[in-house]
């Protein structure tokens, strides 16, 4: 079982940790709760002040993440509302609502799972019910916004981040919760207030408590794009920070920005505008060479990030640390989306362990590789529910918290 304070990240006289039950495969699944002389911040199910479930509100799950959506429901001392999604013969959605929301205040649970667009759609349509049948309030409840990497205009495709933000402002959310938005500046683009909570404190409690002689690791940024996220975590555990140089973003790789296309052959009867037939044609870029600025010889490796999704480029980042003497090595992030192959991948790499937080369901990778570890942030979830029904201030939520974050 778990046990130990929060390492320095809360006082210690505030902090009260609680003994779970490892999961799956010695997952090290965790909570905390804190108390303070007002309110309480993190409350577990069996001491904190249940709501009235005569109160009006309603939470509703989607299937996209029917297990966190219980656990929240655990914890506010609530049943989970009365809602049928299913698809249809043609893969439509359907959606029903057994009970009456009129007047209420709705908060939907709703991740971006594998089937992601399927999970927008049902989201939509669930929100979309609760506005027709006069919901005060439809708060979309969504750790892990999709299409978060497309946000940046790129050749002749679109911002979809935007659009995904207009639809569900358009379907009837009135406020949204999330978590470690892929860029932060995604919020911009709601016409509605959205709270981006943050799971950094969650995975430095896990590096304090659960990696052996953490004082000898060293935090990695996988690519420079992420020493901010890097050298956050590393000045809150006081410790050194690498950088890998060469590895690039996904959404800057010479792919997606069309440099490997070749050029566009034109026929001798088009006309052309006059100088269009001397421009230069652009050279393919060449992958510049993997190196590490930082000494990660004889110490622990830990790279940080916000997704773990297609595992390549982590795999490619823990052989050049092995190789440059680093003895473990760790992945945390807040989403594991772990897609394809990833699982295997992670089993046969040099990578030790992957940490993410359940925003996304991975119980089956989880079956498929013994080194992915879970942290449960259903509690962080369920208190920023409880705050925004009783009209409470936030900010307790985004103490000893970052910018970089």
């Amino acid at each position: 079982s778990y046990g130990g304070s929060f390492c320095g990240h809360f006082p210690v006289s505030e902090v009260v940790c609680v003994h779970r039950p490892l999961g799956f495969n010695s997952a090290c699944e965790f909570t905390v709760c804190h108390k303070f002389s007002t309110t309480n911040y993190l409350r577990q199910p069996n001491t904190m002040a249940k709501m009235d479930p005569a109160t009006d509100i309603v939470l509703l799950a989607g299937n996209s993440h029917v297990d966190l959506a219980q656990k929240i429901a655990d914890r506010l001392g609530i049943r989970v509302g009365n809602c049928t999604v299913v698809h249809a013969a043609n893969r439509e959605t359907l959606v029903d609502i057994g009970e009456s929301v009129r007047s209420r205040d709705v908060y939907i649970i709703q991740t971006g799972s594998k089937d992601v667009n399927n999970s927008i759609m049902e989201l939509l349509i669930m929100a979309y019910c609760c506005k027709t049948s006069c919901a005060r309030k439809i708060v979309g409840v969504i750790p892990y916004l999709p299409y978060g990497k497309q946000s940046k205009m790129r050749k002749r495709g679109c911002i979809v981040s935007k659009l995904l933000a207009q639809m569900l402002c358009k379907a009837g959310l009135t406020h949204m919760i999330t978590m470690d938005l892929h860029q932060k500046e995604v919020q911009g683009f709601f016409d509605i207030p959205v709270d981006n909570l943050r799971a950094s404190p969650f995975l430095l409690q896990y590096i304090t408590e659960c990696i052996p002689d953490y004082r000898n690791a060293v935090i990695v940024a996988r690519n420079p794009s992420t020493a901010n996220k890097a050298t956050s975590y590393a000045e809150r555990l006081r410790l050194g920070i690498a950088v890998i140089h060469g590895e690039q973003k996904e959404s800057e790789s010479d792919m997606v920005d069309g440099r490997y296309s070749p050029p566009t052959v034109l026929s001798s009867s088009r006309t052309m505008d006059a100088g269009l037939d001397i421009m230069p044609v652009p050279a393919a870029k060449e992958k510049p060479p993997i190196y590490v600025v930082g000494d990660v010889g004889g110490r622990i490796a830990i790279m940080v990030d916000d997704m773990v999704d297609d595992v390549h480029s982590f795999v490619a980042a823990a052989e050049v640390l092995k190789e440059r003497g680093a003895y473990k090595i760790y992945v945390l992030a807040t989403h594991g989306l772990l897609s394809s192959d990833a699982p295997q991948l992670i089993e046969n790499s040099a990578i030790d362990e992957v940490v993410v937080t359940n925003t996304v369901p991975h119980e089956v990778q989880k079956m498929q590789c013994h080194k992915i570890k879970t942290v449960d942030i259903s509690v962080l979830l369920s208190e920023a529910i409880r705050r925004i029904h009783n009209k409470e201030s936030m900010s307790y939520l985004f103490r000893n918290v970052t910018l970089e974050d």
